[in-house]
């Protein structure tokens, strides 16, 4: 996940990039369209059911069309989860950062990735059936899709801190158990909703992310309350009894 630039960081006019050769970039919409199709049976058939077999009956080209873009089936599927990977960032870490940093931005961040694992329902979510189909796989799949997911919760974690930083959350937050539980928040609506298809899943997954910002926010206040002393009154009745 990238970082974001210092406020005063000065960002240097990049040069007009050149045209690219007419077949270079025919190549180039070849590959999109063959990756736009791996998206596609990645989310429904899983990281495991792309083959240059099955893209090539997609796409409507050769398989040694299909091969000469990727090489191999293992390339194939590290080049879904990087594409992936940069739809993510587009549509979920580069709007929400915009937003205020602090409780807004955090805010922002898990409402996106909500939205995101709603809409994948029907099809679903990579970062979530790649876990399953790789959890105990090591190899260069397993580490490209790992990297991935780990960029994101590394971006989570800095707008916890931020948050923490910005007085909005307890001084005392665990960025990293803050984010285990919001990550569990997204596994129950992925596994409730496309699984159980449970109405509602959606909202309850809303009202955690709530439960567990104003435990991060109030529970000290809430301590606080608790172990304040008891009215006068309610100390005498509680001596008569």
């Amino acid at each position: 996940m990238p970082t974001e630039p210092a406020p005063e960081a000065v960002v240097a006019p990049r040069p007009l990039p050149r045209p690219l050769p007419k077949a270079l970039h025919k190549g180039q919409q070849t590959r999109s369209v063959i990756l736009e199709a791996a998206l596609g049976l990645a989310s429904h058939m899983g990281l495991e059911g792309l083959s240059i077999g099955a893209l090539a009956d997609v796409t409507q080209m050769s398989k040694s069309g299909v091969f000469a873009h990727f090489g191999s089936r293992e390339e194939l599927q590290i080049s879904v989860i990087r594409e992936y990977h940069a739809r993510f960032e587009e549509e979920v870490f580069f709007p929400a950062i915009k937003e205020a940093r602090g409780a807004p931005r955090l805010r922002a961040l898990f409402e996106r990735w909500l939205r995101r694992v709603s809409v994948e329902v029907d099809s679903g979510c990579i970062y979530i059936s790649g876990a399953v189909e790789f959890d105990d796989r090591p190899g260069p799949v397993r580490d490209a899709l790992a990297s991935m997911v780990l960029a994101w919760h590394a971006a989570l974690a800095r707008a916890i801190r931020l948050a923490v930083q910005a007085g909005h959350l307890r001084a005392d937050t665990d960025p990293d158990q803050m984010l285990f539980e919001l990550h569990g928040l997204i596994l129950a609506l992925h596994h409730d909703a496309r699984f159980l298809r449970t109405p509602g899943a959606l909202d309850r997954a809303r009202a955690g992310f709530e439960h567990v910002l104003s435990h991060y926010r109030m529970a000290a206040d809430a301590g606080a309350a608790t172990a304040a002393p008891a009215p006068p009154a309610a100390r005498g009745r509680a001596a008569r009894r």
